[in-house]
């Protein structure tokens, strides 16, 4: 149950590094240090743009112009752990993984010594949280369930502190919003669990503290636009809501593949289908001319976006085929995928009315470590009730 609690907060924070910032110059109504803060940004963004050596660059500068600051370091052990979740190699994946230790005790330690001298410094306060959820994600690769609940009762008292210290501090917002929202979805003893570590859920009161960390937040105000895009297409079912916060990201950063993805199952969600085909043709075009960041092992992605395309079309026939395709890749890296392919097999077969194989195919949903939080949710209340489409089945 726990592990629950703590998978949603480290990947939620992890979108820090997948969506970008805007050169804002005042946080809290307070002028940043132009210097510092515009290393910061330029890492953020070069990071965005899957440019990891170029955003390791402006860290290291900035860690040069303030050695003692936390927050380059919060956000170098969040840089790596972005690159943790992104790589495709076991090896690569250790070293990043020693490199999100060692970040997140030096920006933990440097902050412990800030907030000595300055109590009210808000930013420190954030920085260690962002630290903390780091430390959170490292226990749960190495199962230390103990260590992953202290963790991350800890980034609620970080957050609280910083929110205190700066009430303007719109990034807070954000993370606190992303908490509410989501341990919200928790039932049982799980809700209760995290009720107890964390804060107690409140959908509604997460939505309107994202929603204003959109508008008026400052180094997160756009990834708190990413949440929100993800909120409203895989929660809120209002994927008209994230469509235009998709676009936007994908002009901005054409090099980050994930946003192709995300805006072709948003316009399948529209029933835009011959536009979600062009961006699906754009992914397979660049995958096979291995146009920037486009790798071979993101073959079963573009599957099973066809899939979804197809099965909401009612081609149950061949999104089943596209599905099928997703799994065969059975490799670490695409967990997620698999996971979301075995549940829309799930609800082909109860169109069908095959009851026993979709109940089959949810469990087996809920039993992949790594599967996304919205495919949990969604299998386990089919568990309960049958998926039901008024579409016309078209097993073609």
């Amino acid at each position: 149950m726990l592990k629950k609690i703590s998978i949603i907060v480290a990947f939620a924070v992890c979108l820090l590094f997948s969506v970008p910032v805007f050169a804002a110059e005042t946080h809290g109504g307070v002028p940043l240090n132009g210097g510092y803060q515009a290393n910061l940004l330029e890492a953020i963004n070069r990071s965005f743009n899957m440019d990891g050596a170029g955003a390791d660059a402006g860290l290291k500068k900035a860690m040069e112009l303030e050695p003692d600051n936390p927050t380059a370091y919060a956000l170098e052990a969040m840089l790596h752990l972005f690159t943790y979740e992104m790589c495709f190699t076991l090896e690569r994946r250790q070293k990043e993984k020693e490199s999100i230790i060692f970040y997140s005790e030096e920006a933990l330690s440097r902050g412990e010594r800030r907030i000595a001298g300055h109590p009210n410094d808000s930013q420190a306060y954030l920085a260690m949280a962002l630290a903390k959820i780091a430390k959170v994600h490292w226990a749960i690769k190495e199962k230390k369930y103990w260590v992953m609940a202290q963790e991350t009762s800890h980034i609620w008292k970080y957050l609280e502190m910083a929110k205190a210290a700066d009430p303007n501090n719109y990034d807070v917002d954000f993370l606190m919003g992303l908490l509410h929202y989501h341990i919200d979805h928790f039932p049982g003893l799980t809700g209760f669990l995290s009720s107890r570590l964390i804060t107690k859920g409140n959908r509604q009161k997460g939505l309107q503290e994202m929603q204003t960390a959109a508008i008026k937040g400052c180094l997160l105000r756009d990834i708190a636009q990413a949440e929100l895009a993800t909120v409203y297409l895989s929660y809120e079912r209002q994927p008209s809501k994230a469509l235009p916060i998709i676009q936007e990201l994908r002009r901005r950063f054409p090099d980050n593949y994930n946003f192709y993805f995300t805006l072709g199952v948003t316009l399948a969600e529209l029933r835009r289908f011959a536009e979600a085909e062009t961006v699906a043709a754009q992914i397979e075009t660049s995958i096979s001319s291995g146009a920037s960041s486009f790798v071979p092992e993101l073959q079963p992605r573009y599957y099973q976006l066809l899939g979804r395309i197809h099965f909401n079309r009612g081609e149950y026939g061949r999104a089943e085929s596209n599905f099928q395709k997703a799994m065969q890749d059975k490799s670490f890296y695409n967990i997620r995928t698999m996971a979301r392919s075995l549940l829309y097999l799930g609800m082909i077969h109860d169109i069908r009315q095959e009851r026993k194989y979709a109940e089959d195919y949810y469990r087996r949903v809920l039993k992949v470590e790594g599967a996304d939080g919205a495919a949990r949710l969604e299998a386990a209340a089919y568990l309960k009730t049958a998926f039901q489409t008024n579409g016309k089945l078209n097993d073609g």
